[in-house]
């Protein structure tokens, strides 16, 4: 793969930033960049500009609605809206479930689903984890026992982020008898989050933020054609969406952006006569992650030119994953080393648009422990990095 651009590369480039400049909203540039609170609405209009637009989904193919970008295309647009302050895309809906309907969906599904994910007129979350089957999501027990033309699913769901603004949640539901393998007795199911016997319990973490959620579903009633694909084939989908997602945790892009942000930073802090860049154990780390990041950075591009030949993403995105996650850490902390005692004080609420109190500090310094702590989950959710260490065990080293 070419790392120079070509002139029309170039003119794409020069686009995509005179896009982001007029029609980016500016508060929601300023509060991503700051790692602030994004509301449902703010995500919902940047979506919906992008899809106006005809960018809302880059990896769609294009007779579903997608850009027909090349992978250098991508890489140039998800570079420049990190440095524009561009929020990601939430990502259950676009990114997710859409690539499994388009692939495994029947017709009646992609023309049911599809336009609605793509003009983010519907929220979507994640119904994979359970309590006993996170990182093992072989032992889910969520049940869906086929009932006539329905489903009747019990069971709960944990860790569902942002399951509170949905409007829909793909599953992972056991449907095979008790004698099935348990990756033979996995169904993957689309379920309307307003019935009215689905109840979602709010988790709030240590950051204090409410992202996550339990969903309890009693006797829910799901008809049988949201089943996608076929029954007891949901742990083959749910691997290929897992790499999907797994490709996309890597967030160059972003760690790319902060890191920039993080030099500024250090360049203008004071610590003791010096700057803080002036200190060359702390410059050391930075060079270090920076170092990291570039040699990921290339591993992504090996990856995004494997698939723009028409491959899936394969072992790779365990690759991706482990060290983008480790990186996104590795920046958390300088950021915390940056910010010194600014770091202290935990008022989370002073990021919400409805808090009225004095700020403690400018947001950078003062919100850099809350994102540490968030971030911690980085190298848990999507397949623990221990999960991916042994995935890339059996299937790259073959051991």
């Amino acid at each position: 793969m070419n790392s120079n651009f070509t002139a029309e590369e170039k003119d794409f480039q020069q686009e995509v930033q005179q896009f982001l400049q007029e029609k980016l909203p500016k508060e929601t540039a300023r509060k991503t960049k700051s790692a602030l609170h994004l509301s449902k609405e703010e995500c919902v209009e940047w979506q919906k500009i992008l899809h106006k637009q005809g960018w809302a989904a880059t990896n769609w193919p294009l007779e579903h609605g997608g850009t027909g970008w090349t992978q250098t295309q991508k890489y140039i647009f998800a570079n420049e809206c990190a440095k524009a302050g561009g929020p990601d895309v939430i990502p259950f809906g676009l990114k997710m479930v859409a690539p499994i309907i388009y692939t495994f969906g029947n017709e009646e599904q992609k023309q049911r689903f599809l336009p609605d994910i793509l003009a983010s007129n519907v929220w979507w979350c994640q119904g994979y984890s359970e309590t006993g089957a996170g990182s093992d999501l072989a032992g889910v027990r969520t049940t869906a026992v086929k009932d006539g033309d329905e489903y009747v699913v019990n069971g709960t769901k944990t860790w569902t982020t942002l399951g509170q603004h949905a409007d829909w949640i793909f599953c992972l539901v056991r449907t095979g008898p008790p004698s099935a393998k348990n990756q033979e007795a996995i169904s993957f199911l689309l379920i309307n989050m307003h019935d009215p016997k689905i109840k979602v319990s709010p988790i709030i973490t240590i950051d204090g933020r409410h992202e996550v959620n339990e969903v309890h579903f009693d006797e829910v009633r799901v008809p049988a054609n949201n089943l996608i694909g076929t029954e007891g084939q949901g742990w083959t989908y749910a691997k290929v969406l897992l790499t999907h997602e797994r490709t996309g945790i890597a967030r160059v892009a972003i760690s790319k952006d902060r890191l920039v942000q993080l030099k500024e930073l250090v360049a203008t802090s004071p610590n003791g006569e010096d700057k803080l860049m002036d200190d060359v154990i702390f410059a050391q780390k930075i060079a270090n992650v920076e170092i990291d990041l570039l040699a990921l950075e290339y591993t992504e591009l090996r990856t995004l030119s494997a698939i723009s030949t028409g491959q899936a993403p394969g072992p790779e995105s365990s690759i991706l994953k482990i060290v983008g996650t480790q990186i996104i850490q590795a920046i958390d902390e300088l950021y915390v080393e940056a910010a010194g005692y600014y770091s202290m004080p935990f008022v989370p609420y002073q990021f919400y648009d409805d808090y009225d109190g004095a700020q403690i500090g400018p947001d950078m310094a003062t919100n850099s422990s809350l994102r540490y702590f968030n971030n911690r989950k980085t190298s848990i959710y999507g397949g623990s990095n221990e999960i991916q260490t042994n995935i890339i065990s059996k299937a790259v080293l073959g051991l």
